[in-house]
């Protein structure tokens, strides 16, 4: 990471059940930072799920709003984001997420993914006869851009609030905000 790039909000991606909404909100809390989870606000802002967002108006519709959004938090400041798996895949997304935030990826293996998400019925991209070899197929594509956060981060055998505490002190050392923290 160039130490010319200010880094003033943390953003998390990764995959859908990797925890970014939980860990979010615990590095937020470390940091004093607001939480915001991209989902919620689109969901909010159209007054519908996800889900019928994809039902509806398809998935370019919804990746389109997710752009915008994230164009928005270009001007943001002491945010924790959490985004939608699929937000980074979006061409300029993970560069505008990088103009101002410390980039974390979250990163689980297929199975624990699956363990999180299978019981869960407001996931569309899982909505197939076998959701492993999607979450698999999915991971595969999605690797390579995860990859490029300044943190990836896996989670399968580390606690919630373990994997806050490494992000918020990997935030601090990064951002200069160290020297300034006493640990309560």
């Amino acid at each position: 990471m160039s130490d010319a790039r200010p880094v003033r909000n943390v953003a998390l991606i990764g995959f859908m059940g990797v925890g970014k909404s939980t860990v979010g909100s615990m590095v937020a809390g470390i940091l004093n930072f607001e939480f915001m989870d991209t989902d919620r606000v689109l969901e909010e802002r159209s007054g519908r799920r996800i889900a019928d967002i994809f039902a509806k108006e398809g998935e370019a519709a919804f990746r389109g709003m997710e752009s915008d959004l994230v164009r928005e938090l270009e001007q943001a400041d002491r945010k924790v984001i959490s985004t939608g798996g699929g937000l980074p895949m979006t061409p300029g997304n993970l560069e505008s997420l990088r103009k101002h935030a410390y980039v974390v990826c979250l990163w689980a293996s297929v199975e624990t993914i699956y363990q999180r998400v299978r019981h869960q019925t407001h996931r569309p991209l899982l909505n197939t006869p076998d959701p492993t070899a999607t979450i698999r197929d999915l991971l595969q594509v999605r690797g390579p851009v995860y990859r490029q956060a300044d943190l990836l981060l896996g989670v399968d055998y580390r606690s919630p609030n373990e994997s806050a505490r490494l992000i918020a002190s990997a935030f601090r050392q990064i951002s200069g905000q160290e020297s300034r923290h006493v640990e309560r």
